[in-house]
């Protein structure tokens, strides 16, 4: 049978599939566009599950929220190509409003929530699949709720903090989480340094010392030296202010009688091994299959 250019242009706009794609849907649906819209999303789901191994390396940090309270939340595709696209920008931002709405505890429970009627965010993640050709997942998510000030910052779509704080206002907050992106503390204050790091960083700076030849009391202080100077570089607290540097982001704090609760920085793939592409093998392989 045939089928018309509006019914086509209709499935078009409930599916975003390609035109050929739509209009094979709707002959085979002869013309229903429910059952076609069906038959389309079964075989999204398909198509779902074969990409479900690839790694997802790129995507984008959504943040959603306001002083009060904020989420922020990581979407990975396989290229940077969907990554800057609207159609996963505008899946990561509605899921960050969802997150900041529901509070859900996991990721699992993240996707079993309703993203539009009808539709759980899984299956709106499947479907997006299947519109885009590249695996996408959701990897992480972090919410934020204070009787103090949250401090937001999105830098672009790759790195974004939330930063909670005991006093202070939007300004400094937002310095503040500024800072965090730009100069990756791992904790709040010295005290927090996890002692396992602590101690494999003193182990290495022992070993650099000792072999200064100095005599023991001197490598000593050398150690505690430096080992001092890596506890400032990692706390948030002891680290140069990026805006002043003169100033550390203690001394900040200080002079405005406001304290640091928590942070949370995302930073786009943080962690995920990117497979390793060797492009003149991949070409000569081309080539040669030619």
């Amino acid at each position: 049978m045939s089928v018309t250019a509006a019914e086509v242009k209709a499935l078009r706009e409930r599916t975003g599939a390609g035109m050929m794609e739509c209009k094979k849907a709707l002959v085979e649906a002869e013309g229903d566009l429910d059952r076609a819209v069906e038959s389309m999303r079964k075989a999204g789901l398909a198509k779902a599950d074969k990409k479900a191994g690839r790694i997802t390396a790129e995507g984008r940090i959504a943040l959603a929220g306001d002083g009060i309270c904020a989420a922020l939340v990581e979407v990975n595709s396989e290229t940077d190509f969907v990554a800057g696209g609207d159609m996963l920008a505008g899946f990561a931002d509605k899921l960050a409003r969802l997150v900041l709405e529901e509070k859900p505890a996991t990721v699992k429970a993240l996707l079993e929530l309703d993203f539009a009627p009808g539709e759980s965010v899984e299956a709106a993640r499947r479907a997006l699949i299947a519109k885009l050709g590249e695996n996408i997942s959701v990897r992480r998510f972090q919410w934020f709720e204070s009787d103090g000030m949250i401090g937001r910052y999105l830098h672009g779509s790759r790195i974004g903090v939330l930063v909670e704080l005991d006093g202070g206002d939007e300004s400094l907050a937002r310095d503040v989480a500024m800072h965090v992106a730009a100069s990756r503390p791992l904790c709040v204050s010295a005290q927090d340094v996890p002692k396992d790091l602590l101690e494999r960083e003193r182990g290495i700076i022992q070993a650099q010392a000792e072999q200064s030849g100095k005599p023991a009391e001197i490598v000593s202080r050398m150690v505690e030296g430096r080992l001092k100077k890596f506890i400032a570089e990692v706390s948030l607290t002891g680290q140069a202010f990026v805006k002043h540097p003169e100033q550390t982001v203690g001394a900040l704090l200080q002079s405005h009688a406001v304290e640091v609760r928590r942070f949370t920085r995302f930073e786009m793939g943080e962690g995920i091994e990117k497979e390793a592409v060797d492009f003149a093998t991949e070409v000569m392989a081309q080539v040669r299959g030619a």
